[in-house]
């Protein structure tokens, strides 16, 4: 391992960004020490400009965008247009049903991105450089998550922009339609560090992503989002019922075309809360034991 820090273009997706490489020149080596009850403001600085860096490198790496305005678009073709009336009895009822979750499941595949971006970074040795700065630990990890947030916004946009040209329609308000996507961002956050544990875990990028799609595809599809929970056998109801993705989907539901919200957008926050609570701090400590 080398015992210099890397110097790298500012400008660069991969450079630690002007912020953190002033702080170099202090380092006492490769392995930093943060000391413990470090500044919050100076983690969260740390954190503001490495999520910049992500942007950058969304910019540089605009083919990460093609899979979030495909994926949605053939979802929604392929359900409504094949399933659709068979399943509702016509197109535009089920349009205005399975809409709300493909925009869940929009969201959550493209947090599979997130891990597998950050087992890419590790692979190319940008988290060396990261490791020699006296920079929260949490910090790397945590700019990599919200810099995704991006990629998640261009979904959603993606999902209501296509699904109102061809007829869905919000039946609530605009208040309501702000508040399911801050729900959905919100539970996506919490996915990513599902996955940011993966990515620092594992050493190949395509595990990472076979392993997320393990997790994800039993979520969206073990869920309420493309049929009601009431049509399906015994057994996959009680899945469904507990199925985190399931009350998300039925909480924004209920925002978008009316309907039940409370309990399920709780039961959502709640959920959110212990993923949270449970992989990010194992995250950061896989990354602390990786470097």
């Amino acid at each position: 391992m080398t015992t210099a820090t890397a110097h790298t273009d500012a400008s660069s997706p991969e450079s630690p960004g002007p912020a953190l490489r002033k702080a170099a020149p202090h380092e006492p080596g490769p392995r930093s020490q943060v000391p413990r009850g470090s500044d919050p403001f100076a983690v969260v600085r740390h954190t503001l400009t490495l999520t910049w860096r992500n942007l950058v490198k969304l910019k540089h790496q605009p083919e990460q965008f093609i899979d979030l305005t495909l994926q949605p678009v053939i979802f929604i073709v392929m359900f409504v247009y094949l399933f659709g009336g068979a399943i509702e009895g016509s197109t535009h009822d089920y349009l205005q049903f399975v809409l709300p979750g493909i925009l869940v499941q929009t969201v959550v595949f493209a947090s599979l991105g997130t891990g597998v971006g950050l087992c890419e970074d590790v692979a190319k040795g940008v988290f060396d450089r990261f490791r020699s700065l006296p920079i929260s630990r949490f910090a790397p990890l945590a700019g990599a998550v919200l810099g995704d947030l991006c990629r998640y916004m261009v979904a959603i946009a993606m999902v209501f922009g296509f699904g109102s040209a061809i007829g869905f329609r919000v039946q609530t308000n605009a208040l309501a339609a702000l508040a399911a996507v801050g729900l959905v961002l919100v539970f996506a956050f919490a996915m990513c560090w599902i996955f940011a544990l993966l990515g620092v875990t594992m050493k190949n990028p395509r595990s990472v992503q076979g392993t997320a799609m393990l997790v994800g595809f039993p979520l969206t599809f073990g869920a309420n989002i493309f049929a009601r929970t009431e049509t399906m056998p015994g057994w996959l109801q009680a899945w469904v019922d507990v199925n985190p993705i399931s009350h998300l989907t039925s909480a924004v539901r209920g925002l978008l075309i009316g309907g039940e919200v409370a309990g399920h957008a709780v039961a959502t926050l709640l959920w959110a809360a212990a993923i949270f609570a449970v992989f990010a701090p194992l995250a950061v400590r896989r990354y602390k034991n990786n470097t």
